[in-house]
């Protein structure tokens, strides 16, 4: 039973009532602006950066980092976006639902895509408590310099898209790509 609180009609003082209560309607959200129209530079040099920061890396490797990052931004639509491109370069059912608990299912995943994974992790957490020396090792071992820069801007980038996602309302199911 919930105890709602409403305001006396003749005096205005607050009374409560023990009527189960009923969930407020929601008010229809505000149209939100579309990114890419109204920053068309902004977007333009993000797709660029996007698209630098994937030059070399397995399009697999690419894939992971951006659903690990989606997953724990809780971003629905580049979730949905970056399974549908997994699956279109051969990743698997199983892989694919083994990526938010990849820790538990390290026989999925190979020694580089769990370092990609870990330091995924540690930079989309970052206020957390950074990124652990350990975590940032384990990735040097597995790419070198240059991979790595690059593994870190596609991380940088998801982390980004996944902010313009969310804050611009962008659903699920809706890219049109």
């Amino acid at each position: 039973m919930t105890t709602n609180t409403t305001a006396n009609a003749t005096t205005g003082t607050p009374t409560t009532s023990d009527a189960a209560a009923t969930p407020p309607v929601a008010a229809a959200a505000a149209p939100r602006l579309d990114f890419a129209k109204s920053a068309r530079n902004v977007f333009r040099a993000l797709i660029g950066f996007d698209a630098a920061a994937r030059e070399g890396l397995d399009p697999t490797m690419v894939e992971l980092i951006q659903i690990r990052a989606s997953h724990l931004n809780h971003c629905a639509y580049c979730l949905h976006m970056h399974t549908n491109d997994a699956r279109k370069a051969g990743e698997s059912e199983d892989r694919l639902h083994m990526i938010p608990v990849w820790r538990e299912a390290r026989h999925f995943f190979t020694a580089r895509e769990q370092a990609a994974l870990a330091l995924t992790e540690a930079v989309t957490l970052v206020a957390d408590g950074g990124v652990p020396d350990a975590v940032y090792a384990e990735a040097s071992t597995h790419f070198d310099d240059t991979e790595l820069a690059h593994v870190l801007a596609l991380i940088l980038t998801i982390n980004t898209w996944n902010r313009i996602a969310l804050s611009t309302g962008k659903q699920a199911g809706t890219d049109d790509r």
